[in-house]
């Protein structure tokens, strides 16, 4: 037995390099980094390339080590030069999300000291530093110091936590679903049905709420839909709106929506993944206003706080709710339940399991502090509306003024049709590659979004994506 354990020992202790291995391996990954960060003007934003990486599968994984070098090759060929690049400033399609550096160091930091920041008791200053950002997020939200919150991977799982408190507050179960309703419109985010589903909640009626002009929800629409529902007998529960939707950017009436919820005593969940941290900027402030009237918020750091993907957040003012719904105990775990300064992230997320996701977040905010963030942001706002002046000029039609920072146009030809034109036009620019814009289906017609979020984006991009949508207009006329 001896033997053997000594050559397992041996194998197994490959997996703790020597300082030596670690700063030559470390020097190679940074080395390469560096090229890509110091080259990222020069790389397309979009590349579209036959193989589409096929080559990682000519190298699959094995018994036998492979060379850093042999590794990097691997990674630049099948995966850093394919598809979109959301590192690039060209990268205005979708809702862009971030990348700052600082935030690698984080990761890097968290993945090695490898804290578990999901219960107090195991890491109390790893989720100190989670609940303290949660608390941040609450102040510039408008909530309440008492709130409880979550980091999350995402909207997704933020909207879902959200949702499933909802359910339990409003107490509603297999005696009441089918007579339950949701209300929201056909621009929120698809994430907002799959966590509906997943909650065991597809048995509710979802009630789709009228749109104006602007893809925003009619408040009298939506309390004219709640007090039928009410005289119909039914038990009108949720109400779901969007701080910027992903579509077009759209701000629902939050303060007359929250308004509305209050007086029908109906929980108001707020989707502000994309838009809840414009409230850093004094026009963020305006546009959001009632924004604390909500009773559960989604916000995405990883879109405009340009974070790195992976890093979502949840706020729900009533603590104890969140607690019931999602907290769990177990035999194996008594020694951790002793602790109380603090509330662990484990008992407020369906995540036990859980990566130190604040350091990427924290360290940014440390190192630069919130002014650059807040500055990014107004940037990203006056940006847009420069785009929606000078795409007009070119000859493209708009279908709504921006509320935050995604211009929805088209270009209108003669003759011909202008779906099928655009179509062509968005090829054309994606095929380019120096820029990637998007597309939707807005009121039957197919649109071009511009969305600008990066960070990197500035002035002289937009010059560009103008300039590029012009000469290809020119070419397939």
């Amino acid at each position: 037995m001896f033997e053997r354990l000594d050559q397992l020992e041996k194998l197994s202790r490959e997996l703790e390099p020597t300082a030596e291995q670690r700063e030559s391996t470390r020097d190679k990954v940074i080395a390469y980094s560096e090229n890509f960060l110091n080259g990222i003007g020069e790389l397309k934003a979009f590349e579209s390339k036959p193989d589409k990486g096929i080559g990682l599968l000519a190298s699959p994984i094995s018994e036998d080590p492979m060379n850093i070098d042999e590794v990097i090759d691997l990674l630049h060929l099948n995966v850093d030069s394919q598809g979109l690049n959301p590192a690039s400033a060209g990268h205005m399609g979708y809702i862009p999300g971030g990348g700052i550096y600082y935030s690698a160091l984080g990761d890097y930091l968290a993945d090695v000291s490898n804290r578990y920041a999901g219960i107090f008791f195991a890491s109390p200053g790893a989720v100190r530093m989670e609940n303290m950002l949660i608390a941040w997020f609450a102040k510039v939200l408008g909530y309440p110091e008492t709130a409880a919150g979550n980091l999350t991977s995402g909207g997704s799982i933020a909207n879902l936590i959200a949702i499933v408190t909802a359910r339990d507050a409003k107490r509603i179960n297999s005696l009441n679903v089918a007579r339950s309703v949701i209300y929201l419109s056909q621009q929120a985010h698809h994430s907002i049905q799959k966590a509906v589903r997943i909650a065991g909640l597809d048995e509710c009626i979802l009630r789709y709420v009228n749109v104006d002009e602007g893809f925003r929800i009619i408040p009298d629409d939506l309390e004219n839909l709640i007090e039928e529902d009410k005289k119909n007998g039914l038990n009108p529960f949720l109400i779901v709106a969007t701080a910027g939707t992903t579509d077009v950017g759209a701000i629902d009436p939050i303060d007359a929506i929250g308004d509305i919820a209050r007086r029908h005593e109906l929980w108001f969940h707020l989707d502000a993944a994309y838009g809840g941290f414009f409230m850093l900027t004094d026009e963020g402030k305006k546009k959001l206003k009632g924004i604390e009237k909500s009773d559960s918020i989604c916000v995405d750091p990883h879109k405009s706080l340009f974070v790195p993907f992976g890093l979502g957040a949840v706020l729900i003012k009533d603590t104890r709710q969140m607690q019931k719904s999602l907290a769990y105990l177990a035999n194996y775990m008594q020694d951790a339940m002793n602790s109380t300064d603090e509330l662990s992230p484990a008992d407020l997320s369906p995540e036990l399991t859980k990566h130190f996701r604040g350091l990427r977040l924290w360290l940014p905010l440390k190192l630069h502090g919130t002014k650059p963030f807040a500055a990014c942001l107004d940037e990203k706002l006056l940006l847009a509306k420069y785009f929606y002046q000078e795409i007009q000029k070119l000859g493209f039609e708009v279908l709504c003024e921006p509320e935050l920072s995604v211009v929805i146009y088209r270009y209108v030809t003669k003759i011909g049709d202008p779906d099928e034109f655009n179509k062509r036009l968005i090829e054309a620019v994606q095929n380019d590659g120096r820029i990637f814009i998007s597309s939707t289906t807005l009121n039957g017609k197919f649109v071009l979004r511009f969305s600008i979020l990066s960070f990197r984006t500035h002035l002289e991009n937009v010059k560009l994506a103008l300039k590029i949508l012009g000469e290809k207009v020119d070419v397939l006329s």
